[in-house]
């Protein structure tokens, strides 16, 4: 399993507040320190509608090359992509929706629109000799209109101009799916052969707010996806997506699936990491993982200090 967190980016974008530069880029530093595989770290949305991703590209501008090489962007457009690559971005998540109403409250097109713009983004991605996802948002479900059909994001996921994407991201952007249905989706995706292999990797995306997400996360997992999205505390949403809610907590996620480089003193720095953030934010902590680290359980080598 590989982790990629994401509050840098969905994890701040409903916060309504701009994190300045350097605190972002300790951040980043912080959890890429601890061993977190790939980070999401900002967005080429619109300032005055997403304020807390005004400052992506100074951010991006005080990363190394080799620690942008473990980092993706938010991006929508292939003007995105361009002005992105030309600040130094290699990885790009060319994000749309499955739905045209939401597509249309979020990016200002219909889908369609949106992929049919997808090979002029994928080939300025190329041309800057970086990678770009195919990210698939409100796979499950639309606040607009409801349930969506699977079969809706199969064709998508099978569109010709989608060719040149290195990943998939299913997204359930409003946390309403279940784990057979996750399960389901995944699997059929995996299943078409283009998807779902070291070269093309599936990735979830889920939301907490049923309080499914690290269920659908390891249902996706063993449906055929390799990485999972995570922020820390579970903050974030989508501004654009009514009844949306935070992400499903990097912490849990971790503790759920325990990689190797994951070890108790991990979590400890990864917990404090995030507390700092959040109440810096005033933002609450969702992790239950969290929680159960400032437990009285000493005898379980996972409590914070347990071990010491």
């Amino acid at each position: 399993m590989i982790l990629r967190d994401v509050t840098l980016r969905d994890g701040l974008q409903l916060t309504g507040k701009v994190l300045p530069t350097e605190r972002k880029v300790q951040i980043a530093r912080q959890l890429l320190a601890l061993g977190v595989p790939e980070l999401e770290i900002g967005s080429m949305a619109r300032p005055d509608l997403v304020p807390p991703m005004a400052n992506t590209l100074e951010l991006v501008a005080q990363l190394t090359p080799e620690e942008l090489e473990r980092c993706w962007v938010w991006v929508a457009t292939p003007r995105h992509v361009a002005k992105a690559a030309e600040a130094g971005v290699r990885n790009f998540q060319y994000c749309f929706s499955v739905s045209d109403a939401h597509n249309k409250a979020n990016i200002g097109r219909t889908t369609e629109d949106s992929l049919a713009a997808m090979p002029e983004a994928v080939r300025f991605a190329h041309e800057a000799g970086g990678r770009i996802q195919l990210c698939l948002a409100t796979a499950f479900t639309c606040p607009f209109d409801g349930p969506v059909d699977p079969a809706r994001v199969l064709a998508i996921a099978a569109d010709a101009r989608a060719e040149g994407a290195a990943d998939i991201v299913i997204a359930d952007t409003l946390g309403q799916a279940y784990p057979g249905q996750v399960a389901a989706l995944i699997g059929a995706a995996a299943a078409t052969g283009r998807w779902g292999t070291p070269e093309h990797r599936i990735v979830f995306h889920g939301h907490d707010t049923w309080g499914m997400g690290v269920a659908n996360s390891l249902a996706a997992l063993n449906a055929g996806a390799a990485v999972v999205d995570g922020s820390l505390g579970g903050l974030g949403g989508c501004p654009f997506a009514p009844g949306a809610s935070g992400n499903t907590s990097s912490e849990d996620l971790l503790f759920a699936t325990r990689p190797e480089w994951f070890t108790p003193p991990v979590l400890s720095d990864l917990v404090k990491i995030s507390e700092d953030l959040l109440t810096e934010l005033g933002e609450p902590n969702r992790s239950r993982t969290a929680e159960g680290a400032h437990s009285k359980a000493a005898a379980f080598e996972w409590v914070i200090g347990a071990s010491e």
